[in-house]
């Protein structure tokens, strides 16, 4: 009896144990943010409702700058993560466990090539590439990514993927250089992407997130015509303006966003 009745007390504590741990995994309002944001990227509809109307509004314009032309052949930038292709099953696997980006982690998910695709995006850039407009893929995989990128493109038979079309980060995770590089031979009519700086360099430098919305304000008028944004509620250059570009704890970064949001109280 004594026996049974200790097991039974073990089996109490261990299941007690895990369900604290499972608690302790999401206890953070950042890491359980980036599940709810997760979530909503892989399974609302409203999600791939919003992918659609960026390409489908990407597609317009296209179709608008062919009618005008100009002396040098037509291109398209684009960004990768979160433009092209969907990186949410390893997002997810970090925040369910409450763990921040990992870049060896994050490599060995890039090496892999198995990205899905974000919705829109193919037939789009397949669309472009059968009116005679190039692709550049300007992306701040690094260099050592450059095999499992490739891999992941043509596995979805996405135009213009080679070597001299995808452009890897070198010195500097600004693009501008970069964009500047493809406008010698070519004039840009659209560029894609996720994040603000990869429309222009006025996002460079670390802004603040007030800069950041200036700006946004002087340039309202390009977004849906030459800038198309494709949304990505989980990562990006507005958390890390939140945070002031700072490394911070779970804990401190718990304490900025409740000091921050807005509530009815």
């Amino acid at each position: 009896m004594k026996k049974h009745r200790l097991l039974w007390l073990l089996s109490i504590c261990l299941f007690c144990a895990q369900a604290k741990a499972q608690q302790t995994k999401l206890s953070s309002i950042t890491n359980s943010g980036k599940v709810w944001a997760l979530l909503y990227q892989q399974r609302a509809a409203e999600y791939k409702a919003l992918c659609f109307q960026a390409y489908n509004i990407a597609r317009l314009r296209l179709d608008e700058a062919i009618k005008h032309g100009g002396k040098k052949p037509l291109a398209i930038v684009t960004d990768i993560d979160e433009t092209v292709l969907d990186n949410s099953p390893y997002d997810a696997a970090r925040a369910v466990n409450n763990l921040d980006f990992d870049i060896t982690e994050w490599k060995k998910w890039t090496a892999k090539g198995i990205a899905d695709t974000v919705p829109g995006a193919p037939s789009f850039f397949k669309y472009a590439a059968k009116k005679g407009v190039a692709i550049f893929y300007i992306t701040n995989r690094d260099e050592d990514e450059r095999a499992g990128t490739l891999k992941n493109l043509k596995l979805y038979n996405l135009p213009y993927a080679d070597n001299a079309h995808l452009i890897l980060k070198k010195e500097t995770s600004s693009k501008e250089a970069r964009r500047r590089q493809v406008l010698k031979k070519y004039n840009i009519v659209l560029l894609c992407g996720d994040n603000l700086p990869d429309f222009t360099a006025l996002y460079d430098n670390k802004p603040s997130e007030y800069k950041r919305a200036e700006v946004t304000e002087q340039l309202k008028k390009q977004f849906g015509n030459r800038y198309i944004v494709i949304p990505n509620p989980a990562y990006g250059d507005f958390e890390n303006a939140f945070f002031k570009f700072k490394k911070l704890t779970d804990h401190q970064r718990d304490s900025v966003i409740r000091a921050n949001i807005k509530t009815d109280r």
